[in-house]
This record gives C-alpha cells, sequence and structure tokens, in this order.
C-alpha cells in the first residue's frame, strides 16, 4: 500500500502545467512590452462568482408608472438622509431615472415626501 501511495504522489505533480505546456507568448522585435494575454470572461475577472445582471424595474413590469403621487414607491429611490439614490445603484434606465427625479421633486413640493430628514411627518 505504501508504495501506491507514493506513485499516486509522484503522478500528481506531472499532472500540473509546467512552462512548457503554457502557449508562447506573443513578443514584439521593437523591444515594447509584449501584448497583455487574453482576459476572462466580459468583466475581465475570473472568478467563481458573477454579479447578477441589473435591470430596470419599471421597464419590467410595465404595470408600474412613475407617478408624484405615489409617495411608497418614491421613497425607495431616496436615501435616509432624503436623497435621490443614483441610477447605478437602483439599476433603473435613464428615461426613469428622469422621471423619478421629476417626480420626487414634485412630491417634495406638494409636502407629500420630506426635504430632509430634519421635516418630521
Amino acid at each position: 500500500m505504501s508504495e501506491e501511495n507514493t506513485v499516486k504522489k509522484e503522478a500528481a505533480p506531472a499532472a500540473t502545467k509546467t512552462a512548457d505546456s503554457r502557449p508562447a507568448r506573443p513578443t514584439r522585435t521593437d523591444g515594447a512590452r509584449p501584448a497583455r494575454p487574453q482576459r476572462r470572461g466580459p468583466g475581465g475577472r475570473g472568478g467563481k462568482f458573477q454579479r447578477r445582471r441589473k435591470f430596470c424595474k419599471f421597464c419590467a413590469d410595465t404595470s408600474l408608472t412613475v407617478d408624484h403621487k405615489d409617495p411608497v414607491l418614491l421613497a425607495q429611490f431616496i436615501s435616509e438622509r432624503h436623497k435621490i439614490i443614483p441610477s447605478r445603484v437602483t439599476s433603473t434606465c435613464a428615461k426613469h431615472q428622469r422621471q423619478l427625479t421629476t417626480a420626487i421633486k414634485r412630491a417634495r413640493v406638494l409636502a407629500l415626501l420630506a426635504f430632509t430628514p430634519l421635516h418630521h411627518k
């Protein structure tokens, strides 16, 4: 049994890639740096986690509309400090982000939403 274990251990390093088994990197004759190797995946990272694709909430569900008279919906797009959350965080498209901004500002003027956290309900 001990001979079998030693054979398995010796065979394992041979199965790994060596410097000779890698493809040759292209070189330039003008003395410049060699070309960079291809990146993996669309993000360039080869990790095991993939980021979930963001989508616009209003484009996905056409029954939802941006309305300045709906403070419950608009409150989802306002931070704790009552700032409008950017579209890169909320993942809304540009068209609906503009509509949200206008609706939030209108709701503030009509006193449906607070301008600052100091304005109590």
